[in-house]
């Protein structure tokens, strides 16, 4: 234990600079986390987080899981049925497309609005795939799964064999 660790330093004091503190390595990390915050800054974000939507889990989703049916709902705002696609394969429900951008590209141009392709997976459970059913309307996707009648079991044992 070290002499420096018996003193009870406040955060914002520092010790006098140490050859840590001119690690090359160490600069170019702050200096890179200096330069992502200064984007991220331009984007509506602080500092000290991700911008507020950041593009993350879009578009947004709402399920709503019955008795009889799951229900999934998507925005897809300014887009129609022929811009996005709905599969289900291997137990997954896929949903993507592509929003192309509106603007002509003449003048100065700022949006908050978000383009380009997407992709959303939603593991399925005890549903009949087979009898899924999507519709379009007012920039809401909704696909409707109705629920098997013989779930399947949450847990499967399986037996080691000795050899």
């Amino acid at each position: 234990m070290a002499i420096r660790d018996l003193i009870n330093w406040s955060k914002n004091q520092e010790l006098a600079p140490t050859h840590a503190s001119f690690d090359p390595f160490l600069t170019l990390h702050r200096e890179m986390n200096r330069l992502f915050d200064d984007v991220l800054r331009g984007f509506g974000g602080t500092s000290s987080s991700l911008p507020t939507d950041a593009h993350l889990g879009w578009p947004k989703l709402e399920l709503n899981d019955t008795e009889k049916a799951l229900t999934v709902s998507a925005e897809l705002p300014g887009m129609t049925e022929k811009d996005v696609q709905v599969e289900i394969a291997n137990g997954v429900l896929t949903i993507r497309g592509e929003k192309k951008a509106e603007h002509s590209g003449e003048g100065k141009y700022f949006t908050e609005r978000y383009y380009g392709a997407f992709e959303r997976q939603i593991p399925l459970q005890d549903v009949q795939e087979d009898k899924a059913e999507a519709s379009f309307k007012n920039g809401v996707l909704t696909i409707s799964l109705p629920k098997s009648e013989t779930p399947r079991p949450e847990i499967k044992r399986i037996t080691i064999n000795t050899q």
